[in-house]
């Protein structure tokens, strides 16, 4: 076969066998690529464990693209009984992705359902582009939107930690992820040195250490002041040379892994220039518009491996129209990725244009030449969901821009706003989701958060080590990967994933499988009913937003914002005020109204604690954290669910003047105090609080509580009439649970 580059190399897995030389499972590889090495070395650690003396042979190879057979770009097909042997399984696809890829299947299968179960199969990706968002804090200096908070000064160093890139690049691969983006307000004094502007580029590894004060902008200014620059460490001492050469190797591994890189911006900051050469954030400084533009060539320039980069306008343009803005975006970003693609013929160039405060249409016309280049893919990116896609499977946002595209592709923005804190895991919510995306202008999509900074763990208490959060984390990473390159992925396979990573009985990891999908469908019922889109305007681990947003001077979402604060457009749900309205008539809207969302929330706390108790007892020290969260997350939704029914009732009083209203108002809200301290209980017990956040500020369940307790003053009771704990201390007061005192 002409298109084969190496011989076959064989592997004979011994392992397991020890020294009674029982032949195993034999696993080749027709391929010298890196990323066909690590799928067969998932093969072999699989069969190493769970097949290592049964006689069977697994060759991974290359096949022309011209005899593909439906076998498309990262695809792989699975045949078994090749070469009259039924006990050959051939594993081939048109590039060293779809190895990796094909070996990952078929290691997985062997791993939790054995190797008989293996089955003739062809998968093709669903979505071509399936990455990360991934807000990145490289510097006090050079710091992304979200670096005033808790997870990004304490990840500082891991962003120049190459053990942290391995693995979080190999999970990434494992998980079917083809790209990250790495965002940040201006990186480019962090990773290049531009000949025209050396003094720009940065030494060391910087971090302040300044009280930071709670709140900054939210359009990512003032965040480099010499207030914060006034007390800072250094974290690592590097050259930028020694910088670049970092990069290159995370690129490099990455790309070893079919893991791309790009970097985002948004615009116009100018951070760690430090005024230097006359550099300012005003667009009609022609210096920064040529200094723009040399930095974005000499990435491309300095990173063989970097696949693209994007930008976002609109955050730090102030005084600019539309038209001012895209042309300032072509003439820094634009010439630059040009300059790039003239140099570089042969090399493709994706370039990331984020549809934010302007028209698609009107953004492909200003950069048709960049559309014109033959190495360069302009692709779109939009905000799908706003701030939570765990808010509701179908999303009312993106239809006028996809009418606005034309023939442009675009990668959506999924922003997780909502799970910091708590393991989740509701797999057929992100099928659905997933499988609702308009495929047709889809490139694909990322995944990621504004608020929080996906690095290493640092909030479970009683830690061992300081996991990488996708790994805590693991099964929501894992879905959003699997289902955009298999929406088919069933949930058979997902219950055996799930009983192979705890050791379970198929049994029992089919019990933990409902249990956790009972309790993560708390979080999208919960933000569907009550909406706030962005991430400073609801943060449901904290019931909080900013405090104008949630129209109080706490933050905290009160009875009344629970009362006005409408639903998501397509949640299916009646909001409070029209509810009342309705003045006790039947539901004609076909809408859920407040009293049955709340029982459908209260439903799955039920049925997730419930699970709980099934659960046998275990050593396993992820899944006792694992089942912590998820009785955590029930309790959350049991607060929910009467914080619902309270606020509608005082609602209906404040309409009627009913006192059995207020009545009910009160008991409702009593019992939603309960379950916050219970709620807050157990997590104190399991996760370190108060949290820094960089859009709502300090998250504290404690002081919470005491809002929590405000709600029944406002509904016009007394918390000390119902001998309701004072306060919350994880630490002396026992976790109480409080019989119900009524029917819902």
């Amino acid at each position: 076969m002409k298109t084969l580059r190496t011989a076959i190399c064989s592997f004979a897995i011994l392992a397991a066998c020890g020294n009674l030389g029982i032949a195993a499972v034999k696993v080749s590889v027709v391929d010298n690529s890196p990323q066909a090495e690590f799928g067969a070395t998932k093969v072999r650690e699989a069969v190493a464990l769970a097949e290592p003396s049964k006689d069977w042979q697994i060759t991974l190879r290359l096949m022309p693209k011209d005899g593909a057979n439906g076998i498309e770009r990262e695809g792989f097909r699975i045949r078994k009984g090749i070469e009259d042997n039924d006990r050959h399984i051939d594993i081939s696809a048109i590039d060293p992705a779809g190895l990796l890829y094909g070996g990952l299947e078929v290691a997985e299968v062997v791993r939790t359902l054995g190797i008989e179960q293996l089955k003739d199969d062809t998968q093709n990706p669903y979505m071509q582009m399936r990455g990360t968002k991934f807000n990145i804090p490289l510097d006090v200096r050079t710091p992304s939107y979200t670096d005033v908070c808790d997870a990004a000064q304490i990840n500082i160093p891991e962003m120049w930690s190459f053990d942290f890139w391995r693995e979080y690049i190999d999970t990434l691969a494992s998980y079917r992820y083809n790209y990250v983006s790495l965002w940040n307000l201006h990186p480019f004094p962090s990773l290049v040195k531009v000949p025209e502007y050396p003094d720009v580029a940065l030494e060391d590894v910087w971090r302040s250490k300044v009280d930071w004060d709670e709140n900054y902008s939210l359009q990512g200014r003032g965040f480099v002041t010499d207030e914060i620059l006034r007390e800072v460490e250094v974290v690592k001492r590097l050259t930028i040379d020694e910088k670049i050469a970092f990069w290159r190797k995370v690129m490099a591994y990455g790309k070893s892994r079919n893991v791309d890189f790009y970097f985002v911006t948004w615009n116009i900051f100018t951070y760690g220039t430090a005024g230097k050469y006359g550099i300012t954030d005003d667009y009609r400084n022609k210096t920064t518009v040529d200094y723009f533009r040399r930095s974005v060539h000499q990435m491309f320039r300095t990173y063989p491996d970097l696949a693209g980069i994007g930008l976002t306008t609109g955050e730090n343009m102030p005084g600019m129209d539309f038209q001012a803005k895209e042309d300032w975006a072509l003439a820094t970003y634009g010439q630059g990725v040009l300059d790039a693609a003239r140099d570089q013929p042969d090399r493709k160039i994706t370039f990331i244009h984020r549809q934010h405060m302007a028209k698609a249409t009107d953004i492909s016309r200003t950069f048709q030449p960049l559309i014109d280049s033959p190495n360069v893919d302009f692709i779109f990116s939009f905000k799908y969901a706003k701030a939570h896609v765990y808010s509701a499977t179908k999303q009312p946002y993106h239809h006028d821009f996809v009418e606005d595209l034309g023939e442009r592709k675009t990668i959506w923005t999924l922003r997780n706003d909502d799970v910091y804190y708590f393991r989740w895991g509701a797999p057929d919510f992100v099928r659905r989701f997933v499988s609702n995306i308009p495929h047709d202008v889809s490139q694909g999509y990322y995944y990621g958060s504004d608020q929080y900074v996906w690095g290493r763990e640092f909030l479970q208490r009683n830690a061992e080590s300081r996991r990488l959060e996708i790994d805590k984390h693991w099964y929501q990473w894992l879905l959003w990967g699997r289902f955009a390159y298999n929406p088919t992925l069933d949930n058979e396979r997902l219950r055996a994933i799930v009983a192979d990573r705890f050791g379970l009985s198929p049994a029992d990891g089919s019990r933990l499988f409902s249990t956790w999908q009972n309790a993560s469908m708390i979080y999208p019922l919960t933000t569907g009913f009550h909406w706030g889109s962005l991430d400073f305007q609801w943060y449901i681990e904290g019931c909080e937003s900013q405090a104008g947003y949630a129209q109080n001077e706490t933050g905290f979402h009160d009875v009344n914002r629970f009362i006005n604060l409408p639903p998501h457009a397509e949640s299916n749900c009646l909001s409070i005020p029209d509810y009342v309205k309705m003045a006790g008539e039947p539901n004609t809207s076909g809408k859920h109204t407040p009293m049955e969302v709340a029982a459908a929330i209260e439903k799955h706390a039920e049925r997730a604690l419930a699970g709980l108790k099934a659960m046998p007892s275990t050593e396993n020290t992820e899944l006792r954290q694992t089942l912590a969260d998820i009785r955590i997350v029930a309790n959350l939704g049991l607060y929910y669910a009467d914080k619902i029914r309270g606020a509608t009732q005082v609602a209906i009083f404040r309409e009627t003047q009913d006192k059995r209203a207020q009545v009910r108002a009160v008991d409702h809200l009593v019992d939603a105090a309960r379950h916050w301290h219970d709620y807050a209980s157990l997590a104190l017990e399991h996760h370190k609080n108060p949290l820094w956040t960089n859009r709502v500020g300090y998250v504290d369940w404690k002081k919470n509580y005491h809002y929590a307790l405000e709600d029944i003053r406002i509904a016009g009771g007394d918390p000390t009439d119902h001998g309701l704990p004072t306060s919350v201390d994880a630490e002396s007061e026992p976790v109480v649970r409080w019989p119900r005192s009524r029917d819902n």
